[in-house]
């Protein structure tokens, strides 16, 4: 018999331990181009981040429910475009551009606030408002239930508190609440209540117990218009500036009342502020009714008659906000106190 060498398992074991080894270190390079060169790979990564920015971005705004004239409303907690429909004063007061500044055909807009944003036409389409995008709309007595309806249909509308519609420092205080921002409300608060109570100290030692009247030439039917104590554009004269008024302006129950013919020769006020209803004093729609203040009636007042008549600049005389009333200030320094 021819003999037969036995082979051992031994090479064989070896040799395939030898190939395993090779190939899962071909397996491993192959793994770690993929994560490191993977389009895909880095696609998913990116993806994600891309996901948790959206989800950042499209996070819905925090909200509170605050109390207004006609109930609770759900507002912002820090609005960014922010109506005040005739309250651009206080958010200006605040530091807060509105997006947009109201304004009427026959009364035009507060151009003392020299605001560079677009006008809202009172007497039009609320579209345009619609087209500001406002988050937060603010709105004040002259506003009923029904037409805060349709400003709510736009965004979120605080309807101020009726019982503080009289008091400046009041209204600033509650918008600077509402745009989450009370530590500025207290700031102007106590710069306005400074202002006021300054300017009645130097009045009341100036013109000491003389009467005071405010009336408006109304260039539409040729009127003499008497503002009351009242009036939430005058009134602050008397109740924050301590100006005496005449006795026609005392009696009033109405905010204002057409001052008759016959009535022009009693308003014997010792002074006499005067506006126009529109414009300004050099406009065309004033030249006829100016003629009012050229009447035998008129020259025959002893305010005209002692150079104590001082024709006012209509928009902030007309307005009863805090900028305006610290520019009613100003101008009252200016006409009373030597």
């Amino acid at each position: 018999m021819f003999g037969v060498k036995r082979i051992t398992r031994k090479p064989f074991r070896a040799l395939f331990i030898l190939l395993m080894a090779i190939a899962v270190a071909g397996c491993g390079a192959s793994q770690g181009a993929t994560t490191e060169n993977s389009p895909s790979t880095a696609s998913a990564s990116e993806k994600g981040q891309a996901s948790m920015q959206e989800s950042s971005q499209t996070e819905p705004a925090a909200t509170k429910v605050v109390r207004d004239e006609f109930g609770e409303v759900t507002i912002p907690v820090n609005p960014k475009r922010v109506m005040g429909v005739y309250l651009e004063d206080y958010l200006t007061a605040l530091g807060t551009s509105p997006v947009m500044q109201w304004y009427h055909p026959s009364w035009g807009k507060q151009d003392y606030l020299n605001l560079d944003v677009p006008t809202f036409d009172i007497t039009g389409s609320m579209e345009v408002l619609l087209e500001a995008s406002p988050d937060l709309i603010i709105v004040d007595g002259a506003v009923d239930a029904a037409k805060y309806e349709q400003y709510s249909k736009i965004a979120p509308t605080y309807r101020l508190p009726e019982a503080i519609l009289q008091e400046p420092a009041q209204i600033v205080k509650k918008i600077a609440e509402l745009l989450n921002m009370p530590e500025k409300g207290e700031e102007v608060m106590e710069e306005y209540t400074k202002k006021m109570n300054d300017t009645q100290d130097k009045l009341v030692q100036a013109v000491h117990e003389d009467t005071v009247a405010v009336l408006r030439l109304n260039a539409g039917d040729k009127t003499l218009a008497l503002f009351g104590i009242n009036n939430r554009y005058t009134g602050s004269i008397y109740s924050e500036m301590g100006l005496t008024p005449h006795p026609f302006v005392r009696d009033m129950t109405d905010s204002q009342a057409i001052l008759s013919e016959e009535k022009i020769p009693e308003l014997n006020a010792d002074h006499i502020i005067i506006f126009p209803s529109n414009g300004t004093w050099a406009s065309k729609e004033n030249r006829d009714v100016l003629s009012l203040l050229d009447s035998p009636l008129w020259k025959s007042l002893p305010a005209v008659k002692a150079g104590h008549v001082y024709r006012a600049e209509r928009t902030h005389w007309q307005s009863g906000a805090v900028v305006a009333n610290m520019k009613k200030a100003d101008d009252l320094i200016e006409w009373m106190v030597p």
